[in-house]
């Protein structure tokens, strides 16, 4: 069904979604089980949104990972989860009277100096927050894709744009990229209409669970519904599978953050199409994969 189709119809489709199976056609080399998405890189082994997590994915011979950029005071575009710098840096201690260390108001030459693997144990002690650019090369040096998070877009007006432009700079936009490499997602509804409307053949995710009297809707500008694994049900991924993106396909659905076999099962059981772990390895296994290299 196509998003455009009249609202009328929804009750009728999700009545046949809930009875559909499961399995359908993805846009990836692995149709028997879900893609296992290494969060944040391999984030149980090593400091999260690092080129070491990267690199610990790529070990395990994980192909996707997952990661979020933010914005800094002059305008580069670097790789961290949260929107302060303290949780997983040292900025309290270089910058002792900057509290509360947001992102936004340090410049990259400021956040450079960071240490961003103290935390997380002294293996990792002088990793840095890399830049977007570093990010995407580490991972494409893996031969592994991407799915990228826009955080806190409220915060950076015109970040899509710039993502964009990094990756259109990087070589991510060409063909074989945009293909099945890389999908860009986001909390926020706004900022995955505005990536779908700057470079419509970008594949876009939404993180959340709509009601799926909504999903008419969100099917014009995103090629997923990635919701947290404790929102899931048969019957929700089913119905969301009944609806058709902006490039033809059916919606797909990639959960967060399950880091347990039992979990993993259970999600997969109801056929999502990703899950997003912090524990690769564990999930891989649960769900039967044997390890293999990174690239494909």
């Amino acid at each position: 069904m196509h998003a455009r189709a009249v609202a009328v119809m929804t009750t009728a489709l999700v009545g046949v979604a809930l009875l559909a199976p499961a399995s359908h056609a993805r846009t990836d080399d692995s149709a028997e089980q879900p893609l296992v998405i290494a969060h944040r890189g391999a984030s149980a082994y090593a400091p999260e949104n690092t080129l070491a997590a990267v690199d610990k994915a790529a070990e395990l011979g994980i192909r996707w990972v997952e990661n979020d950029v933010q914005r800094t005071k002059d305008g580069e575009l670097v790789v961290l989860h949260d929107d302060s710098l303290r949780r997983t840096t040292d900025v309290e201690e270089v910058y002792p009277d900057r509290a509360p260390w947001k992102v936004k108001d340090f410049t990259a030459a400021e956040i450079a100096r960071l240490d961003a693997g103290s935390w997380f144990g002294s293996a990792y002690a002088g990793a840095r927050v890399p830049t977007l650019e570093q990010y995407v090369r580490r991972v494409d040096h893996h031969h592994q894709k991407l799915l990228l998070e826009i955080k806190n877009p409220q915060l950076y007006p015109g970040i899509e744009r710039e993502t964009l432009k990094v990756l259109a700079n990087e070589g991510w936009l060409d063909r074989r990229h945009v293909a099945g490499r890389l999908v860009v997602q986001s909390f926020s509804a706004d900022s995955v209409r505005t990536v779908h409307e700057l470079k419509p053949a970008v594949k876009t995710g939404f993180l959340g669970t709509p009601a799926v009297s909504d999903l008419p809707a969100y099917a014009e500008f995103t090629d997923q519904i990635n919701p947290s694994y404790g929102t899931l049900s048969l019957g929700y991924v089913s119905s969301v599978h009944a609806f058709t993106g902006p490039h033809g396909r059916p919606l797909e659905v990639s959960t967060w953050t399950v880091n347990d076999a039992d979990t993993a099962r259970l999600v997969a059981g109801y056929g999502v199409d990703g899950i997003i772990t912090n524990k690769p390895d564990v999930v891989r296994k649960a769900l039967g994969e044997e390890e293999g290299p990174a690239g494909g």
